[in-house]
C-alpha cells in the first residue's frame, strides 16, 4: 500500500548523542520539554521544538526514567495525549510532516522506554480513536 499524502513517510525517534543526521525530506522535531543539556541551539538541526507535546512537567517528574515505571507512564502520558489540545497538536505536526519522514528527537538515554518512543507509537496508529475533539 502506498504511503497517503497527506501522512509522513515514517515517524521515527532519534537520540540526539546518536543522530545520523537529515537525511533528505526528514522534519525533525526536538520532543523534549527542556533544551538539551550541552547542546546549542544553532548545533542542533531541526525544524521545529514541539515541547508542547512532551509530557507534563508532573509526569515527568515522577516517572524519573525508571524503568519498571515506564508501562504506566505510557498508559499517563498516552492519556495525556489523547486530551484535545494534544490531539490538535499531533495532527498539526503530522500535516507539517506530511509526505516526509518525521524524526521525533530526544536526548534520552533509554530510547526505548521514553516519551519519544511512545509518541512515535501514537503518531503511528493517528487518527486517534474516539470521536473527533
Amino acid at each position: 500500500m502506498a504511503p497517503r499524502a497527506d501522512r509522513p513517510v515514517a515517524v521515527v525517534a532519534v537520540r540526539l548523542h546518536g543522530d545520523p543526521g537529515r537525511q533528505p525530506g526528514d522534519h525533525r522535531v526536538l520532543v523534549d520539554r527542556l533544551w538539551p543539556r550541552g547542546v546549542r541551539r544553532a548545533a542542533l538541526d531541526l525544524d521545529e521544538w514541539a515541547k508542547d507535546l512532551a509530557p507534563s512537567t508532573e509526569l515527568r517528574r515522577w516517572y524519573g526514567h525508571e524503568p519498571e515505571r515506564f508501562a504506566a507512564f505510557a498508559d499517563r502520558y498516552r492519556a495525556e495525549l489523547a486530551a484535545p489540545e494534544q490531539v490538535a497538536r499531533c495532527g498539526a505536526l503530522l500535516a507539517r510532516a506530511a509526505g516526509r519522514r518525521l524524526v521525533l528527537l530526544t536526548a534520552t538515554r533509554d530510547l526505548e522506554r521514553s516519551a519519544a518512543w511512545v509518541l512515535r507509537e501514537v503518531l503511528e496508529a493517528w487518527p486517534p480513536e474516539g470521536p473527533p475533539p
